[in-house]
């Protein structure tokens, strides 16, 4: 045979295996393919659509922990890790779900980030979906929670607070009936009771006033108007008490700034924050109330020469029924509300209030409000 033809058909039977062989790869690779599709969990058609439209958290998994779909409040809230693996809490209440092959539903506490002890408090459900997948549904519930535990709380102090003058009162008039012949101890009960039902008549208005703040309508009544004669009708209300403990009130001038504010609650909450100062400063000291612009805003100051706020209680001054120094409350009629009324207040008219305090040498509260807008001043 010719070496040329040789060489010719020794080619072709070359190309015609390997062909052959390239053939039987892909035929090879599209059977390994369509086995990894068999065997691969698929999400159900169409469930892509129906859990965006779901205002829950959703995540779907499988019976491993393995996310294949999940929204994104799923990270941040932290029920997935990085990695795309479930955390610990929502791992478990899957594989309870395997399990018992029904949907279960479990209150979780996620920590909120890798420091301190804060929790997110979420409602997570989860159940089996199609034969492959777990669903599962999370609300957060930590706003919720927290609102209850304040309405508990709120419930259980006033049942406290309401206890105390309502059982003097009631143990005064059973006094003064036993001293019936006896006019002098008849007077001194009878004191005591009007101070007893004067404390009860100022707690139910503070809680009436504190409940009007937190409702959605509390600035119906709200006009733009001169801030200075605000804090003035303020200070004229506290005038006898500070007069009795011989403690003057100097108010600053001002520049004529307005605000856009309910006028009786902006008095309520200046009132309770110069008596708040009187209460807790010693007679014959002073009491200063400065009036400044700054940044587009106006502040009031209010500075006492008190007793002070220690740095470990200054966080809950404005707490409901808070109170730095219970004796001293009892003895000035303190209720525990007004400093969370004033709070409520200045919440409510868009600004906030500050603190700076030294024990033995006083406080400043500080209110900031926004100026009212320069057209609407002009209108």
């Amino acid at each position: 045979m010719d070496s040329s033809l040789a060489i010719v058909i020794a080619t072709a039977l070359g190309f015609l295996i390997g062909g052959g062989f390239v053939a039987l790869l892909h035929v090879a690779d599209q059977h390994r393919q369509q086995a990894r599709a068999v065997l691969e969990p698929r999400l159900p058609d169409g469930i892509e659509h129906l859990l965006g439209a779901l205002d829950s958290i959703v995540i779907v998994c499988d019976p491993s922990h393995n996310v294949y779909q999940s929204s994104p409040g799923a990270t941040s809230k932290g029920l997935v890790l990085r990695g795309g693996r479930l955390a610990t809490p929502v791992g478990e209440l899957v594989d309870a779900v395997r399990r018992a092959g029904e949907p279960i539903t479990r209150d979780l506490e996620i920590p909120r980030g890798p420091f301190g002890s804060a929790e997110l408090m979420l409602r997570v459900r989860a159940a089996p979906l199609a034969t492959r997948f777990i669903l599962i549904l999370a609300d957060d519930r930590t706003e919720a929670v927290r609102v209850e535990n304040v309405r508990r709380d709120f419930v259980a102090n006033v049942s406290h607070e309401l206890k105390t003058p309502i059982g003097a009162v009631s143990l005064l008039a059973e006094a003064i009936d036993a001293a019936a012949d006896d006019p002098e101890q008849v007077r001194y009960f009878t004191d005591r009771l009007v101070t007893e039902a004067g404390r009860l008549g100022k707690l139910t208005n503070e809680l009436i006033n504190l409940s009007r703040l937190q409702s959605a309508d509390s600035l119906e009544k709200a006009e733009i108007l001169e801030l200075r004669p605000i804090v003035e009708q303020a200070v004229d209300q506290a005038r006898v008490a500070a007069d009795a403990k011989r403690i003057s009130i100097t108010l600053a001038e001002g520049s004529g700034e307005r605000v856009y504010a309910d006028p009786g609650l902006l008095v309520m909450g200046f009132h309770n924050l110069v008596a708040n100062a009187i209460n807790y400063s010693p007679e014959g000291s002073g009491i200063g109330i400065g009036i400044r612009t700054v940044d587009g805003g106006v502040e009031v100051a209010v500075t006492d020469q008190g007793i002070g706020i220690a740095p470990e209680d200054q966080g809950r001054v404005f707490e409901r029924f808070f109170r730095v120094d219970a004796a001293r409350s009892r003895l000035t009629g303190g209720t525990g509300l007004g400093l969370s009324i004033v709070k409520h207040v200045v919440e409510n008219h868009g600004g906030d209030i500050r603190l700076w305090s030294q024990p033995g040498r006083g406080s400043t509260f500080t209110v900031r409000l926004p100026l009212a807008d320069a057209d609407e001043v002009a209108a």
